[in-house]
């Protein structure tokens, strides 16, 4: 039989327009006095929910992380309990017994006896953070999707500048549009405009450019988009200052450089870091927990003494992706760990070996923020260890031609 642990607490199962309590109380070696009450989400129902649960001492209450819908019951409880956010998927109640009064019990049974692993759940400014540099996520897709469409209807009109061109909306990209949407220049006019390194590709850009079917309703499709395009810009150079702000006011400064410096971690993807795991990381007790959280390490499967090889969990999906974003540009480092690791691992599979490098990556933001030290890379910096290397060379070569030499620094 699992022991209880926690004598008075409440398992909520929320809703949006309604929550439904159970309150569990009592001897932790006896049976507890069970109550099931319903409240609405408004503010005063949810301040009469919480006088209830401080009028019967309750000193935990755990609920699921449902959509976002959680979070009114979490704001009003969070100064007068201890709340336990739980994964919904680790807490299924039994087929066939799913009813609101059933899956409150459930929860408070669980949470009498231990049995919920915890959510983390940053503080306030940290969930402020993680709103805004979210919100930069989304217009950042945004953006995304309307270039995407921009190429589409230029297909559609028999444009093919993009097969040429490295980047569409790039200088050349955006004169040669501009020209197209004004409708008065050649094609031979139009490729003229190409600048930079862009230009020697002229004669690829005119015959992409020859015979297309460029209408007024392209046109006026493409200016739609073009609008839109520079409404997104506008806001993202607001939120990026907005941000920055937020972490100054908030103090976080100090932890973001020690995440800038690890080897593909930019000052964006350092953002998004920090608003995920917030500057102080003794939440997670190891670095393989945070790890394990982020869903770039595989899960356990063992069984009859054999391990088998699983998919990594689910984890965070807004550090995850960061994550392995920056994996990739520590792939492509010079002189880097981080870099050797990644071909090392390449034979099996680049995406394997992405995520084992992003694994990496997260290991050493923990240590980094943890120790408060910034990340040196193994063996000194590149070129001492440069030197290194060719000092052994010749060693090695004299070695071989029978001269044994002595190494000491030189005075």
């Amino acid at each position: 039989m699992i022991p209880a642990i926690v004598e008075r607490g409440a398992g909520i199962d929320v809703g949006k327009t309604f929550v439904v309590v159970c309150i569990m109380i009592g001897p932790l070696d006896q049976e507890p006095r069970v109550e099931i009450r319903t409240f609405g989400t408004t503010n005063g129902a949810l301040e009469h929910l919480r006088q209830w649960l401080v009028e019967e001492e309750c000193t935990h209450v755990a609920m699921e992380s449902t959509g976002s819908y959680w979070k009114p019951v979490f704001n009003v409880l969070e100064e007068s309990l201890t709340v336990i956010l739980a994964n919904a998927e680790d807490v299924k109640g039994r087929k066939g017994h799913k009813t609101d009064p059933q899956d409150s019990r459930w929860l408070a049974h669980l949470l009498r006896h231990g049995l919920i692993r915890p959510s983390f759940i940053p503080p306030r400014t940290v969930r402020q953070l993680r709103d805004l540099t979210r919100l930069r996520r989304q217009l950042l897709n945004d953006s995304t999707s309307e270039r995407n469409r921009i190429q589409k209807i230029l297909e559609d009109a028999n444009v093919k500048m993009a097969s040429v061109l490295a980047d569409p909306f790039g200088v050349s990209g955006q004169l040669m549009l501009e020209a197209l949407l004004e409708g008065k220049a050649s094609a031979e006019d139009i490729a003229e405009l190409a600048k930079g390194r862009a230009r020697s590709k002229i004669p690829e850009l005119r015959a992409a450019l020859e015979g297309h079917r460029l209408s007024d309703h392209h046109r006026r499709m493409i200016r739609y988009s073009l609008e839109h395009l520079a409404f997104l810009d506008r806001q993202l150079l607001q939120l990026d200052g907005d941000i920055l702000r937020h972490i100054e006011t908030a103090g976080f400064g100090p932890a973001l450089e020690l995440i800038k410096t690890v080897p593909g971690i930019q000052q964006d993807s350092a953002m998004t870091v920090l608003a995920e795991i917030g500057p102080n990381v003794s939440t997670f007790p190891s670095a393989a927990h945070l790890s394990s959280w982020a869903g770039l390490c595989p899960g356990n499967r063992r069984s009859a003494g054999k391990e088998k090889s699983v998919r990594t969990t689910r984890g965070n999906r807004w550090l995850r992706t960061t994550m392995t974003q920056c994996a990739w540009a520590a792939s492509m480092k010079k002189d880097c760990y981080l870099k050797g690791k990644f071909w090392r691992l390449a034979a099996e599979g680049k995406k394997r070996a992405i995520v084992a490098v992003a694994h990496n990556l997260v290991v050493l933001v923990y240590h980094v923020l943890a120790t408060g030290t910034p990340y040196q890379e193994r063996g000194g910096p590149p070129e001492e260890r440069h030197k290194q290397r060719r000092i052994r060379h010749h060693i090695r070569a004299l070695g071989r031609l029978g001269v044994n030499v002595g190494c000491r620094p030189a005075t």
